[in-house]
């Protein structure tokens, strides 16, 4: 029996078969025009990518991917992804594949944003509240 879900907490969560084919729509609903595709180097190039960046493109939102991430991506692969993210005047992200390429694509988000170091905002107490939340 095929599965087809929504999953809405805490961010919406799409899956099932064929539901790749609704990226560009889902992007579109966040405002995204400049999406950045970060995955990982074993996905960078496979046929699931390009279909996904083919998808992105038809949908006129750009044809980009950030995929320097290593497993357990460290301090210089979000940096990287960063300065991807701001030279490409990206204004969103997909954060695509496994557990690396989805753990650097959220920091890839977030850190877009930020002025402080990654690490002011580690897992202590309400550093949390650190956070910028200017656009």
């Amino acid at each position: 029996m095929p599965i087809t879900a929504n999953w809405s907490y805490p961010t919406a969560v799409k899956l099932g078969a064929g539901r790749i084919r609704e990226l560009a729509d889902h992007c579109k609903a966040l405002g995204m025009k400049r999406p950045l595709l970060v995955t990982d180097r074993g996905l960078a190039s496979m046929a699931i990518t390009a279909n996904a960046l083919d998808i992105l493109e038809a949908g006129g939102l750009g044809r980009a991917i950030f995929a320097d991430v290593d497993p357990n991506p460290d301090d210089r692969n979000l940096d990287d992804g960063v300065r991807a993210f701001k030279a490409g005047g990206h204004d969103g992200v997909v954060a695509f594949g496994g557990g690396s390429g989805l753990d650097l694509g959220k920091c890839v988000a977030f850190m877009a944003g930020q002025t402080r170091p990654v690490w002011d905002f580690e897992d202590v107490g309400d550093w949390w509240m650190r956070a910028s939340v200017e656009g």
